[in-house]
């Protein structure tokens, strides 16, 4: 459950480095659940945009640095009253279970807004951000969710972004983003947790996902290990915008469940 504050670039490697020691066996099925700093993570295939570095110094005009992230899929804004989710686990074929992953992670987050009284459904919004059909919305109206899939030989990340609060944030800054990426976006639909459950704190919405998990694995508390820090450091420059591209683990065929995916794809 640790976050970083002020390393946002950091904070992405965490969960790079997690994905990478899980496939290596190095450690068990690993979930990591934080607020995460406020930065707009892009995918490798928004780096291709002719829009992309416009949409870069649209995010920075209104004080947000940008990333790139692990998964697949488009834009997608992370801050501090969001909960991000990070779900490193191991398998021996891990592209095909792609499907399966995401019906899994979306049947959790479904419960646990549930759980908020929230009317929680799956599937796209019409004009959303980083759309997928693994999203996450509120009563057909809004998006609260956004998941996507990196996979790797020996493992899979699974990883998005629930925005509890402050949806007024991720509307401010994904408007121009998009509008530079020339992506369709309707601001409407971008929403919080908040919206539909009047009062909400962070704090509440994560103990409801804990919850969820904990009714489908055994939870072990831990602290971000040394050897998690340290390969994230190694890492770390892999995520900056000026990155040639996510640096592949050895001997790994890695693969991003994105938008352009053959498989049915979530976005982060």
């Amino acid at each position: 459950t640790e976050s970083f504050p002020g390393r946002p670039a950091y904070d992405t490697a965490i969960n790079h480095a997690l994905l990478r020691q899980v496939a290596g066996g190095a450690r068990p099925e690993t979930l990591r659940l934080y607020s995460p700093d406020e930065v707009v993570l892009f995918s490798v295939l928004d780096r291709r945009n002719p829009g992309f570095a416009p949409a870069i110094a649209a995010a920075q005009a209104r004080g947000c640095p940008s990333l790139l992230r692990l998964a697949g899929g488009s834009a997608a804004l992370f801050h501090r009253q969001c909960l991000a989710f990070a779900w490193a686990i191991p398998e021996i074929r891990s592209a095909d279970g792609i499907r399966a992953r995401f019906e899994a992670i979306t049947a959790i987050m479904q419960r646990a807004l549930e759980r908020v009284g929230v009317d929680a459904r799956v599937g796209a919004v019409a004009g959303e951000y980083c759309p997928g059909e693994y999203s996450i919305n509120a009563g057909g109206r809004i998006k609260l969710l956004g998941v996507g899939q990196r996979v790797i030989r020996g493992a899979a990340h699974v990883g998005g972004v629930l925005v509890v609060r402050d949806a007024a944030r991720v509307r401010e800054l994904l408007t121009p983003v998009y509008r530079e990426l020339g992506q369709p976006f309707d601001p409407e639909t971008a929403g919080a947790v908040e919206d539909c459950a009047p009062g909400i704190s962070l704090e509440e919405m994560r103990q409801a996902v804990r919850a969820e998990f904990a009714a489908v694995r055994a939870l072990f508390e831990s602290g971000v290990e040394a050897e998690t820090r340290s390969l994230a450091q190694e890492l770390e420059a892999s995520h900056s915008i000026g990155s040639p591209a996510i640096a592949p683990a050895s001997a790994s065929a890695e693969r991003a469940s994105g938008k352009s995916a053959a498989p049915p794809a979530g976005c982060q």
